[in-house]
Formats: C-alpha cells, sequence, structure tokens
C-alpha cells in the first residue's frame, strides 16, 4: 500500500481526526499481525472485541487506528479516527484507493467455482501484467477491502474474488472494486436458503455485481447456464461455454483423468489450443472465460495458452494428493453445493484406479432442497458405479440412504476415521468432500501423517 496520512484516512472515511501521528502503508485488523506503521482497525464480531487490544496494538508498532469508541486514555504519537463503524469505513477506505489506480480490474462472482476462475484468469493475466489477485479465498467484507489495499503503482491489473451468501453483499464489495470486467461463473443452489430458495434469488444477488461495473466495462458469463444466458445488460457481454449461443466456445473436449483435460476454444478472434492441468469438465468455463479476458487486454495467443497450462489450484480445491502404494486422495473438502458435488464424483468415477471411494459430508445453507440435494448426491455416487460410499453428518445420512449397499454412514469426523483409513487401501482413489464446517481437512491430514 502507497502511503497515506491520517487527514487523508479521514477524507476518505469520513471520519473526525481526534489525534494526528505519522503515516501509514499498510492496514491490519488483526492484533496478532501488526507491522510497523500500519493503520490497525479494531472489528467487532460475535466472539471477538479488537478493542480489546487496540492499545497494545499501537504500542507494537501501529501508527495509529480507526475506531467508533475511544480509550480512556491515548497512546502519544499515535492517531486516531473516529468513525461510526470501522468494518465500513474499512470498505470506504478501500474504495477511496482503489480509485488511484487506472487499471483492469476482474471482479468475480458466482455460486462455484469462483476461486478456480479467479485463480484461471490470473494465471494467464499474469504473462503480460503484474497482476494483483485475491489470496486464498479471502472474498468477504473483510478480505476484499484488504486486496485492494495492497495495491502498488506497479501492479497494471487486479483479480478480485467477491463471495456473498446474503442479498447486498455483492452490491457492498462492488462499491469499492468498481470492476472493469464483471465475471458470474454460474448460478446454483449455494446460500440458497438466504436467496429466498429459488435460483432466480441468487441471480438477483449475483447480478449486483453488474451495479458498479465502469463505463464501458465488460460483463463474462457462464453461456451454458440458462440464467445467465437470459440476462440482457447495457454492457457489452461475452457468452463463455459450449453451447451455439457463446461468443467463446469450447469443443473437442478431451479428458485425461486426474491430469487434468484438452480442448479447443474459438472466439471472434482467434483459435486456442489449451491443456487444462486440472481435472473435471468444468474447468472449461474459468479456461475460457480467461482466453477472452486476456484476449480483450491484448495478450498474444501464446501467453493466454502459457498461462493456462500454468494455472496450479489452491488449497482443498481438487488436490491430488498421491500415496505410497497406487494410493490417491482428492482433496476437495473446501467447500460443497451440489453442483461442485456431482462433478467431483464424477471425477473420481473417472480415475482409472483399482477401487474408488467417496468420503461425503454435509452440503450447507441448502434450505428446501436440501433432502433432494443429499439423498441425489448418494444416488449419483451409486449410479457411477463407485465402490463405497462413507457419509458423514447428520444431513449425509441422506447420502447414505441414497446410495445404498455400498454406504456406511457416521454422525462425525472421529466416529469416520476407522472406516476411512481402512478404506484407503493400495489402488484406491478417495474423494474426501464436504462444506467446510464439516472440517474434513482433519480427515486428509489425518490420512497424509499416516502415510
Amino acid at each position: 500500500m502507497m502511503t497515506c496520512t491520517a487527514k487523508e484516512l479521514c477524507a476518505a472515511t469520513g471520519g473526525t481526526l481526534v489525534q494526528d501521528g505519522e503515516g501509514f502503508s499498510c492496514v491490519s485488523t488483526d492484533s496478532r499481525r501488526v507491522e510497523q506503521g500500519c493503520l490497525f482497525i479494531p472489528l467487532v464480531g460475535e466472539r471477538f472485541d479488537g478493542y480489546t487490544y487496540l492499545t497494545q496494538a499501537l504500542e507494537n508498532g501501529a501508527a495509529g487506528c480507526l475506531c467508533s469508541r475511544l480509550p480512556e486514555a491515548l497512546v502519544p504519537g499515535k492517531f486516531y479516527v473516529q468513525v461510526e463503524d470501522t468494518l465500513r469505513a474499512l470498505g470506504q477506505l478501500a474504495g477511496w484507493y482503489r480509485e488511484k489506480f487506472p487499471i483492469p480490474v476482474v471482479q468475480i462472482t458466482g455460486s462455484a467455482g469462483k476461486t478456480t476462475t479467479k485463480e484461471m484468469i490470473a494465471s494467464v493475466l499474469s504473462r503480460h501484467f503484474l497482476t494483483l489477485k485475491t489470496e486464498a479465498n479471502y472474498n468477504n467484507e473483510i478480505g476484499t477491502p484488504q486486496t485492494l489495499l495492497r495495491l502498488m503503482p506497479e501492479h497494471q491489473a487486479a483479480v478480485i474474488e467477491t463471495g456473498m451468501d446474503h442479498f447486498g453483499q455483492i452490491r457492498y464489495l462492488g462499491e469499492m472494486v468498481r470492476p472493469t470486467v464483471a465475471v458470474i461463473t454460474n448460478i446454483g443452489d449455494a446460500h440458497i436458503e438466504n436467496l429466498g430458495n429459488t435460483r432466480q434469488g441468487t441471480l438477483r444477488a449475483k447480478s449486483e455485481i453488474f451495479e458498479h461495473l465502469q463505463p464501458g466495462g465488460l460483463a463474462v458469463l457462464n453461456g451454458d447456464d440458462a440464467l445467465l444466458a437470459g440476462l440482457e445488460l447495457p454492457f457489452e457481454t461475452i457468452l463463455c461455454g459450449r453451447g451455439e449461443n457463446c461468443t467463446v466456445r469450447v469443443t473437442d473436449i478431451v479428458t485425461h483423468g486426474v491430469e487434468g483435460l484438452s480442448c479447443t476454444v474459438t472466439t471472434p478472434c482467434g483459435v486456442y489450443p489449451l491443456h487444462i492441468p486440472s481435472p473435471g469438465d468444468y474447468m472449461i468455463y474459468p479456461a475460457s472465460m480467461a482466453v477472452a479476458i486476456g484476449e480483450r487486454l491484448g495478450l498474444t495467443a501464446q501467453q493466454i495458452r502459457e498461462g493456462v497450462a500454468h494455472y496450479v489450484s489452491t488449497g482443498s480445491r481438487m488436490r491430488r494428493i498421491r500415496l505410497p502404494e497406487e494410493r490417491l486422495i482428492i482433496d476437495d473438502c473446501y467447500n460443497a453445493n451440489p453442483q461442485a458435488m456431482a462433478a467431483a464424483l464424477t471425477i473420481l468415477a473417472d480415475t482409472d484406479c483399482r477401487r474408488r471411494v467417496a468420503v461425503m459430508g454435509d452440503m450447507g445453507e441448502l434450505g428446501r432442497l436440501s433432502s433432494d440435494a443429499h439423498r441425489e448426491a448418494g444416488a449419483l455416487a451409486a449410479r457411477l458405479g463407485l465402490d463405497q460410499v462413507i457419509a458423514i453428518g447428520e444431513k449425509a445420512r441422506l447420502m447414505a440412504q441414497g446410495a445404498g449397499n455400498i454406504a456406511l454412514h457416521f454422525d462425525t469426523v472421529e466416529q469416520a476415521m476407522p472406516a476411512v483409513q481402512e478404506a484407503l487401501t493400495p489402488g484406491t482413489a478417495m474423494l474426501v468432500k464436504a462444506s467446510h464446517a464439516m472440517e474434513f481437512h482433519r480427515i486428509v491430514e489425518a490420512l497424509t501423517q499416516e502415510a
């Protein structure tokens, strides 16, 4: 972050300067990670109160702070800017700061595949531009402004992932991101219980991204998603997918098991034969979107192909862990919704291992769709010919019912671990997938440590 003064902070947030001090060149909301000369912003949540550590953060090197309530004593030499709401002020600061950078900014949202799409687009753009991207999945009202505040004069492009689970959140994040390119990956069932229990509600929430798309901006959408393909927008729109309606069309798809797939992407301006080093047919969407955006921003065909080929998945998203005796763990336990679960099961079924086991857990926030979605996930595992399903969690009981006699059910990860360990026999491919709250990363950690 470029150095800012306390007076500039007041201008950005509408705050009141209570005590002046030195400028700041970074921002922290975590007192444990305070850097010398940073701005400390105390946040308040259900289980934490950053004001408890306000003075400590200043004494540990923070140059000053935003605060909605002042401590009894002020630390000499540190600036204090008082605002009504520190979280809101963080977003205002980020929006003010982002305006200093007249560069291409890609904002991404969608029901699934946001992080994958962010990583793919950033991989392509990075072949030509010095590109800032959202780290990991820090895509909420805290992570997004902190990403924007990492912009520096040397950055030539930015790719920002934004998530939501309620109406108004994408609008709020878009207000600070102000994208020049808006991407929606798909419209699915994630968080649907908070969005009127309909995909039309989800579409409305995701479409908030267009409210702050800059004049002359570009919308890039999944053209095989009927709800997105039907949008009529006052912006130039590119549809990406397999369908004949797509401006950027994917053909000649050849899968290579867990090693990825190859395909051809055709645009009005060129033809791109691609190798995508990650499994799953759904990877054609982030790849084709990256092609469309890269082409629009002036990258060469070689740069685009190399960017796709150098894509690397992050975190527990289709991470392949190879263990001795031809055992394979497909770690996809970051999160789960019905569409992502079906895609992961299909990838597992396509592996050439002798035995295929799905360790499946609860999918959250599905509302009235929950029972049918869990039962259908188990039934799909059976139809795909998997050898075993280990279902974990209260909702996953319906997965076990759907899978029939190939399934075992357990209430908790701890109860299931002996069966999971026993199932990972030589020559076995094991998918581990559930919503993040199920903490299935513990399963992956235990299996890899044992190996």
